[in-house]
């Protein structure tokens, strides 16, 4: 969603290098550790990790100022929009119970589109046309899910719902007030029943109102703070992640995410109908927002090809502190999370990034 780049972290990353050279020159063999090193020593990334379920590879540093040693898999960091896939197999699950059909008009559930015609699956595949919310909140004050979606429906909708493809938080936003008034206890608790529990992901929570700390083992984040932005590149890691809601609010480590990944596409979550629907029913979103050629973005999941032949099914993530990438390939090769400690979604960071998840799960096939 924002903005990258630390020479400091360089600088450290260059100093280490040369003290540790074996280590360096092993790297230079492992095409997931290359690109993590890429990261740090050309794209000014801070620190990077990438889990495979198995080994963890680390780059950078935890923190700029006191050098600490990059966290490992069990590390928290915020899912930014992994959350999507969290609230849209909540969804499904509600559809897969009978409470909520994928044709139901939203305004049915949430008052304040009551004259729309914009539909559950609509919101899901990212193709109501609502404009994106994020960028008119004033984020130095808390508000509710409905003082956010005055903001985007006081915006001219970007196209008439079902007509184009267009990434927008709100469509997540709007999916966690249909599960609250559909559920009856709020979309955090119920994730935390249909999701979190059944996959025993002790590591991942909601924040509360008014947390802005992570929990637990973690490492710093820098980047342009959204309630300050003049302040230019700073230390972001507290943020009001409670607000940030259905669409981007959880916390979680890498192993968690993994294992939600695997829960998710295994069966463990879903009857196999729901999971076929999620990724089946989809929109070739290749070349658009941050998605390589042969994208497609189906419910809350998108799938990205590999470089060895199949897809990884996964989404994505990036606030100002921060991007995620990665998911579970198809084939049996493997699920793996990467992420990075500062905003890497563009030019050359995405694709170091995008390129150690693809060697993660490539690495399997040779």
């Amino acid at each position: 969603m924002y903005r990258k780049r630390l020479a400091a972290a360089v600088l450290l990353a260059a100093t280490l290098t040369g003290a540790f050279a074996p280590v360096a020159a092993a790297h230079q063999t492992d095409p997931v550790q290359r690109r993590l090193d890429l990261l740090v020593e050309r794209d000014g990334v801070p620190g990077a990790l990438a889990y495979d379920g198995r080994v963890t590879r680390t780059s950078g540093v935890a923190d700029v100022d006191a050098g600490r040693p990059m966290v490992d898999e069990r590390g928290r960091f915020r899912l930014a929009s992994n959350t999507k896939a969290f609230t849209a197999a909540a969804v499904m699950r509600l559809v897969a119970d009978g409470r909520l059909d994928l044709g139901d008009r939203a305004g049915a559930h949430v008052p304040q589109l009551a004259h729309s015609g914009i539909t559950v699956r609509q919101l899901l595949k990212q193709t109501s046309g609502l404009p994106e919310y994020t960028a008119l909140v004033d984020w130095s004050r808390p508000g509710t899910p409905e003082d956010y979606l005055a903001l985007a429906l006081d915006e001219k909708p970007v196209f008439a719902p079902g007509t184009d493809w267009g990434y927008s938080n709100t469509n997540y936003l709007v999916l966690g007030m249909v599960i609250d008034e559909v559920s009856g206890v709020g979309f955090r608790t119920y994730v935390e029943r249909t999701i979190l529990r059944p996959l025993r992901l002790d590591d991942t929570y909601w924040p509360a109102p008014g947390e802005l700390t992570l929990r637990g083992p973690h490492a710093r984040n820098y980047g342009v703070h959204p309630a300050y932005p003049e302040a230019g590149r700073v230390d972001v890691t507290e943020l009001p992640a409670y607000e940030f809601g259905a669409s981007g609010g959880l916390v979680s480590t890498p192993g968690d995410l993994n294992a939600f990944w695997d829960g998710l596409f295994g069966g463990r979550l879903l009857p196999g109908w729901a999971v076929r629907l999620m990724t089946g029913d989809t929109t070739d979103v290749g070349g658009r927002d941050v998605y390589p050629a042969g994208s497609r973005y189906g419910y809350g999941v998108a799938s990205v090809p590999l470089s060895c032949g199949g897809v990884y099914w996964g989404h994505g993530g990036d606030l100002p502190g921060g991007s995620v990438g990665g998911g579970r390939a198809t084939g049996g090769r493997g699920t793996v999370t990467v992420y990075t400690t500062t905003w890497a979604a563009e030019g050359d960071s995405l694709r170091h990034l995008q390129g150690a998840v693809d060697a993660a799960l490539c690495a399997r096939s040779r």
